[in-house]
């Protein structure tokens, strides 16, 4: 791959399988096989109470961070979820993202939904 750029990833699927064995494997694999230059994960509905409840996917969220993987959260359903002080401990950015998700559609940036 010659041109390298950012891709944002759309995570709104708490299934645990694909979080461990799809989301955290390509995020953490873009940064550490150089295929993309920057990653953000944006983490938005359901997997925000998967995120904070669940240990093995917060040890994944650790090692993405370590990779250099950029993970934020949906502040409006992390608020609604009550988790948003848990999501802040694990050092995920919490923010309001659906003005910038609609710039990052606009602007067609790369973007995977999951």
């Amino acid at each position: 791959m010659t041109e390298k750029t950012h891709l944002y990833v759309l995570w709104t699927n708490d299934n645990p399988i694909t979080s461990e064995k799809m989301v955290f494997m390509y995020t953490i694999n873009s940064l550490l096989k150089d295929w993309w230059e920057d990653v953000t994960l944006i983490i938005w509905g359901a997997p925000a109470k998967l995120v904070s409840e669940d240990k093995n996917i917060q040890k994944l969220v650790q090692k993405a961070l370590e990779a250099g993987v950029h993970i934020t959260a949906c502040k409006a359903c992390a608020d609604q979820l009550g988790v948003t002080e848990t999501l802040e401990k694990l050092n995920i950015e919490v923010k309001y993202w659906g003005a910038p998700l609609t710039e990052i559609l606009k602007n067609n940036e790369k973007l995977l939904t999951i």
